[in-house]
């Protein structure tokens, strides 16, 4: 028989409480005043600021979480500023683990650099101009997602506060997400010797369905991106004298997106860009449009359409629109060239229109191979012999399907939400990319994923009035560390 372990000899258990407290502490002390500095920074991503080294925004953001980190009491904890030549700097950062078990690790993401400021905020807000606001901190890259290192460090203090044991915790914390992480596999490759053996990755860059509950992200689209170009002419010419003998250039460009997309469903022509979605997946779906409901679709800011009544989504159907935005491939423009703005607009027939093209994949589809049949699509026999480009941005990313949750993650994800939210943990799928995660997924193919976030209703990553849902912030920084106690020996 077996000697009985003596009650003073066992690790303590966790305080939920205690820890809530701690970690709100924390965000109202230290995070939030850190976050506040870091929006009013511009450190945009290297495909928005082709100057990124020289204005040193991103290396200010990079050594502020630095210093910020390094100024926590985490023992033995070691970090570092990884620098590549010609690439964005990555923080990678290494604190032991507590406990004796088999040396498994987890590792944890977050990203540093922004997206552009875009227009359309409101008249008190703006991008680099933070605000908090009846618990909503505004501002461009808090929620998307600079929170990410400082909950990261904050769950495995507030587990070390308590004495409750926890595995080795290394972290990843990139500045080139937003261009589709380019830069990141080399730093995966230079460190990937000092990450362990990872068992669970915890990512707090995507989203959530609700503020209700703990939402674990099912699977990401990848992202192909480039400029398509259409060119006739040296210079614009008198309309009324070229019309109808020089083609218009945005008319070819319209012909040629014909035969990618069908402008009146929306739906992408080319076969090879769609796949077959898992069973799972869709029976995921089934039980999150039944939680959801017609919020998957009316949370965004739909404006005033035909006889005062609102525009219309593509679908009311809640399972149809989350199988739209998260497994079936999307093309949306996001900017143009060569159109001049409307009080300088004159009877002109323009040499040149280029439209940037951002094209959302389904999970399983490899992005390099799409980018390739798409450049073959839009530039081949081009109509009237025009000149038709299409440059392919860096960066393209395939998506994600996450691994089996395995049973001690699926039980640890539902006591977590259950404890600090009230309600079970809910699954979705999102409809952006985080390259990281099927390059970890290959390198670690027998790691769990816990990947979720707090980009959740009206919070509007990317556009106006971004905004960081911070009671939600919290309670996600609770349910990590309570996760990462419960990661089995």
């Amino acid at each position: 028989m077996n000697a009985r372990i003596p009650d003073d000899a066992l690790p303590p258990a966790l305080d939920p409480q205690a820890l809530q407290a701690y970690v709100d502490e924390k965000w109202d002390g230290q995070i939030i005043p850190a976050l506040t500095t870091y929006i009013e920074i511009p450190a945009k991503s290297p495909s928005f600021d082709a100057d990124w080294e020289k204005n040193a925004y991103i290396e200010r953001v990079i050594r502020d979480a630095a210093q910020w980190v390094e100024s926590q009491k985490i023992h033995g904890l070691t970090l570092e500023i990884v620098r590549l030549p010609g690439r964005t700097p990555v923080i990678f950062f290494d604190a032991p683990g507590t406990r004796s078990d088999n040396g498994d690790t987890i590792l944890l993401y977050g990203h540093l650099d922004k997206q552009p400021e875009f227009n359309g905020w409101r008249k008190d807000l703006g991008p680099w101009t933070p605000k908090l606001e009846e618990g909503k901190l505004y501002g461009r890259g808090g929620a998307d997602d600079g929170y990410a290192v400082y909950a990261s460090i904050t769950a495995i203090m507030a587990l070390d506060q308590q004495g409750v044991p926890r595995p080795h915790c290394v972290g990843i914390i990139e500045t080139c997400e937003e261009s589709g992480s380019y830069d990141l596999l080399p730093y995966v490759d230079a460190l990937r010797d000092r990450l362990g053996n990872v068992a669970l990755v915890v990512c707090l860059d995507s989203g959530a369905g609700n503020y209700d509950q703990l939402w674990m992200t099912t699977s990401l689209r990848g992202l192909a991106a480039g400029t398509l170009e259409v060119q006739v002419l040296d210079e614009g010419v008198h309309s009324g004298d070229s019309s109808g003998v020089v083609p218009s250039t945005f008319r070819i460009l319209r012909h040629v997106l014909d035969r990618l997309e069908d402008s009146g469903t929306g739906r992408l022509l080319p076969n090879s860009l769609h796949c077959e979605i898992p069973a799972e997946r869709i029976a995921q779906v089934k039980t999150t449009a039944g939680i959801l409901g017609d919020a998957v679709w009316e949370r965004f800011p739909w404006s005033c359409g035909a006889n005062g009544s609102f525009v219309l989504p593509m679908t009311t159907n809640p399972e149809e629109a989350l199988l739209n935005r998260t497994w079936r491939p999307t093309l949306s423009v996001t900017g143009a060239e060569g159109l001049p703005p409307l009080s300088s607009a004159g009877n002109v027939l323009r040499p040149r229109t280029a439209f940037k093209l951002s094209l959302r994949l389904p999970p399983l589809i490899d992005a390099p191979a799409a980018v390739q049949e798409i450049k073959h699509l839009l530039e081949d026999n081009a109509p009237y012999n025009a000149k038709v480009t299409f440059h392919a941005d860096k960066g393209a990313a395939t998506g994600w399907n996450a691994p089996e949750t395995a049973l001690w993650l699926a039980d640890a994800l539902d006591r977590a939400s259950n404890q600090y939210y009230g309600a079970p943990c809910g699954f979705i799928g999102q409809g952006g990319t985080i390259p990281l995660m099927s390059i970890l997924q290959q390198g670690f193919p027998k790691a769990q994923f816990m990947v979720c976030g707090v980009l959740g209703p009206k919070s509007n990553a990317h556009g106006p009035n971004e905004f960081l849902h911070v009671p939600y912030g919290k309670k996600i920084t609770a349910s990590v560390a309570q996760i990462m106690a419960d990661l089995p020996a």
